[in-house]
């Protein structure tokens, strides 16, 4: 099944330059495939945040307080309020999360 995804167009994409790219997010320990993420702006991946979330959607939901790994159950990141933008996320440990750019179409 091929799955069209379009970029959300806000305040926060604008505020980074408007440089958007969808990223497919995958376990480093086991490589099992996390999640699709919209990542705005240039630099590193810190934080996932919950808006940006495009599949699966129940990650979106914050109800889980932990990042978990579905496959291996590695703790990924935690649940945080981001301060500066008042948003929802994932802080992400370092070196816990593999990714690849890919492009609007996937396949899931």
């Amino acid at each position: 099944m091929k799955t069209n995804f379009i970029l959300k167009n806000d305040r926060f994409r604008k505020n980074r330059g408007g440089h958007s790219r969808f990223l497919q997010l995958f376990c480093d320990k086991c490589g099992y495939n996390l999640a699709i993420y919209q990542k705005d702006g240039p630099g590193i991946l810190k934080r996932l945040y919950l808006d940006r979330i495009i599949f699966p959607k129940e990650l979106s939901d914050g109800k889980s307080k932990n990042l978990k790994c579905k496959n291996c159950n590695t703790l990924l990141g935690i649940l945080i309020i981001y301060e500066k933008e008042n948003r929802l996320a994932y802080r992400l440990f370092a070196g816990a999360i593999g990714k690849k750019i890919i492009k609007g179409k996937i396949k899931i």
